[in-house]
């Protein structure tokens, strides 16, 4: 099928040449040979009438022109694959999708452990897979490569579409043998305490990073870890203190020997936020996972708003 003069299967192979930079890696992805995608290559420089990639050295590097057409090309692509995948009607026990979710360890023991099971019950032909946050994360979401990020409110990226799921106070968290501490913590002990903090992938900064640096409140913190359920094993038999979520850490002082304490500092209520590619607004098996979440955060944290 021809576009204006351009056959439509040139975009797939534009899409990924323009993502490896290299006509062997994109050679073996489209499964042809180097000569047959140096060929598209050519007829691709010969539609544009621009060189796309130049070779300097041992890499390819795009051109202005060839950058200017990567994100235009690649949402195309994600449309054009996600209108193939629409069904006269859409039955969630039939549904054989796969979906890649970025999600902290928070959003995966307060939310997505319900979805889990709602999904074996009712949609037991799909599968999903959870990747930790990290720097990546809009970029795997804007080429398709995830289908959805949980971010706090603050951290949202403005060219996608979102919700807000739930919203979350923030709590202390000690080892229950701490003798230094009683029912409550002052601001002084608070911030004299050694801390256990988390830092995910990548040294991406967490809510609570975020929280703290932007209101310059230091702390010493002396321990990280990569996610939220290690803190109070990292707690155990030490003074140390950890800033959680309050529902996470109540949730797992049921199976650790920790106390929570009302936090000495003010800090905002985390909001969490659910955000998608907008290409996959009307993909009718995104819509009904989405509402798969929303009715699970009504259910356990009474929280759904629209986002604008």
């Amino acid at each position: 099928m021809r576009f204006q003069k351009l056959d439509l299967n040139l975009l797939v192979a534009l899409d990924l040449l323009l993502d490896e930079k290299s006509i062997t890696r994109t050679a073996k992805r489209l499964h042809l040979s180097q000569s047959a995608t140096s060929s598209i290559l050519g007829r691709l420089r010969e539609y544009f009438n621009d060189e796309l990639l130049v070779n300097v050295g041992r890499n390819m590097v795009p051109t202005a022109l060839a950058i200017s057409l990567q994100k235009p090309v690649r949402q195309l692509v994600l449309q054009i694959q996600a209108t193939l995948e629409i069904r006269p009607h859409f039955i969630a026990a039939e549904c054989e999708r796969h979906f890649r979710l970025i999600a902290s360890d928070y959003t995966t023991s307060i939310l997505l452990t319900r979805v889990a099971q709602r999904l074996r019950t009712e949609a037991p032909k799909v599968t999903i897979e959870v990747s930790p946050p990290s720097l990546d994360a809009a970029e795997y979401i804007g080429r398709g490569e995830a289908d959805f990020m949980f971010v706090p409110e603050e951290f949202i990226l403005e060219d996608f579409s979102g919700e807000v799921l739930l919203e979350d106070t923030y709590s202390c968290v000690t080892w229950a043998g701490n003798d230094l501490v009683g029912e409550s913590i002052t601001r002084e002990q608070y911030l004299e305490m050694g801390h256990v903090s988390v830092e995910f992938t990548g040294r991406t900064k967490s809510f609570e990073h975020w929280v703290f640096d932007n209101a310059q409140i230091k702390r010493r913190v002396e321990i990280t870890a990569t996610s939220y359920s290690a803190l109070p094993q990292l707690l155990l038999g030490t003074d140390r203190v950890a800033t959680m979520h309050t529902r996470l850490a109540r949730y797992l002082a049921d199976y650790f020997p920790i106390r929570c304490l009302p936090l000495p500092i003010d800090v905002p209520k985390m909001k969490m936020v659910m955000q998608w590619n907008v290409y996959q607004e009307k993909d009718p098996a995104h819509q009904w996972l989405r509402a798969v979440m929303k009715e699970v955060a009504m259910e356990r944290c009474p929280l759904v708003t629209a986002f604008p």
